[in-house]
C-alpha cells in the first residue's frame, strides 16, 4: 500500500534544494510518494504553511535550513523562527533543521526553542546520511547528526549547569565580544554583565580572573565550540 509523504523544503540555494530532493526520490521505499514542495524564503515558507493548514493538507516533514532572508513584514527573521511558527499551526509536523552553525550556544538553543525531530549540521551531511535522517524522522525520531551528538555528550557529561544567558554571553565572548557589546546583545545593565561572567568564572574555577581562560575552560566542557 502506498503512503504519500507531504514535504515542505525551505532553503535560499536551489542547488541545495535539488540536492535534497534528488537523494530522497532516490532513497525513498518503493511505497512511498513524496509531495515536495519548495520556498526560498520566509515569507514563501509561511505561504505554504499557511494553505496547507487552510486546504487540510497539513506537510509531514518540514526541511528548514536556519539561514534564510527574513520576511518582508519582519516578523520572521531566520529558520529558526519558522519552525517555532510550524510548531504552532502544523504540531503534528516532523522538523528536521539543516544549517553551518556549529557553535555549541546556537546547538542548544534550538533544540531547547525547537526540539526538532531531526538536526543536521551541513558540513556532516552526506546523502546516506540525509536518506536515513529522513526515514528516521518517520518513524523513529529524533535523528541528529554527528556534531550534535559530540555537543550533547559533553554537556550531558558535565556537572555545569547555566542558565541561557550565561550560555549567550560564553558564545559572545568566544566571538571576541565586549562588555559594552554584551549588554546590548542580551539587554541587560553592564553590572549585570559583570555580575554573572563573575559567576561563570566561579563555576568555570577561574583563578586568574581572566575571559580568555574562562572561554578556554568552557570550550573544553562543551560549552561553546
Amino acid at each position: 500500500m502506498s503512503e504519500t509523504i507531504r514535504i515542505l523544503m525551505i532553503d535560499d540555494h536551489p542547488m541545495i534544494i535539488e540536492g535534497y530532493q534528488n537523494t530522497l526520490q532516490f532513497t525513498k521505499k518503493e511505497s512511498q510518494i513524496l509531495d515536495i514542495d519548495i520556498a526560498n524564503n520566509c515569507d514563501e515558507a509561511v505561504a505554504f504553511m499557511d494553505k496547507s493548514v487552510k486546504t487540510n493538507r497539513p506537510y509531514q516533514v518540514l526541511f528548514v535550513d536556519i539561514s534564510l532572508p527574513p520576511s518582508k513584514d519582519g516578523l520572521m527573521n531566520s529558520g529558526e523562527d519558522l519552525a517555532i511558527y510550524a510548531r504552532k499551526i502544523l504540531p503534528k509536523a516532523r522538523v528536521i533543521i539543516l544549517t553551518m552553525f556549529d557553535e555549541s550556544y546556537r546547538i542548544h538553543n534550538i533544540i531547547k526553542t525547537i526540539n526538532p525531530e531531526g538536526f543536521l549540521i551541513k558540513s556532516d551531511l552526506t546523502s546516506s546520511e540525509l536518506a536515513s535522517a529522513f526515514q528516521a524522522v518517520l518513524h523513529n525520531p529524533p535523528f541528529y547528526s554527528g556534531t550534535v551528538n559530540s555537543h550533547l555528550r559533553k554537556t550531558n557529561e558535565s556537572d555545569i549547569v547555566i542558565d541561557d544567558k550565561n550560555r549567550k554571553i560564553l558564545y559572545l565572548l568566544s566571538q571576541g565580544a565586549k562588555n559594552k557589546s554584551l549588554a546590548a546583545h542580551l539587554d541587560i545593565s553592564l553590572s549585570a554583565i559583570e555580575k554573572r561572567k563573575k559567576q561563570l568564572k566561579e563555576i568555570f574555577l577561574i583563578d586568574d580572573g581572566q575571559d580568555e581562560t574562562l572561554i578556554k575552560e568552557a570550550r573544553k566542557r562543551g560549552f561553546i565550540l
